[in-house]
């Protein structure tokens, strides 16, 4: 018998949850905040990779600022989810859910920020990425995984649609 076979099944869950996380964050952080530039001199071995196409949100330098903080704390948000569900704290995974991604957080971005200063597209991905997130926080409930991991791969897609599509402006 194998020392995986060994482990309860909760175990199981939290490693499977534990890897998802890593990858999430791993791919979040990589397409967010990376500015991937040639050498001078060197060509561009990937264009993809090398050619930001992304539309920079206008935004002042203490502005900017601010946007970074929530986009940060979304993906400590996240973090915090998975190790939710890792631990089988359903309520905790929900609760956090609705209180950082859903609609709720919508709101307070809305009375903190100049709304104006975001392109609608921008807005759409942001509405389309807290609707995801009311979606999560139904499901999560069921305490089924084959429920609630679809619907958190609906987050994540909202995440990394936004993060392809928009970056700060260079001012901030």
């Amino acid at each position: 018998m194998s020392w995986i076979e060994s482990l309860p099944l909760y175990r199981g869950k939290q490693v499977f949850l534990g890897a998802v996380a890593l990858g999430v964050i791993c791919v979040v952080l990589s397409v967010g905040c990376t500015d991937v530039r040639p050498r001078q001199g060197e060509q561009p071995s990937n264009s993809y990779m090398t050619s930001d196409t992304r539309h920079p949100i206008p935004l002042s330098s203490p502005e900017g600022k601010q946007h970074r903080v929530v986009m940060l704390q979304h993906l400590e948000t996240i973090q915090g989810i998975v190790s939710a569900l890792g631990e089988e704290d359903y309520e905790l995974a929900k609760g956090l859910t609705e209180a950082h991604l859903g609609f709720f957080r919508h709101r307070q971005a809305m009375a903190s920020q100049q709304p104006e200063n975001f392109p609608p597209a921008y807005h759409d991905l942001a509405m389309a990425h807290h609707q995801a997130a009311e979606d999560l926080a139904q499901v999560i409930p069921t305490k089924d995984l084959k429920q609630i991991l679809p619907k958190f791969d609906g987050v994540l897609k909202a995440c990394v649609a936004c993060h392809l599509e928009f970056k700060l402006d260079d001012r901030s």
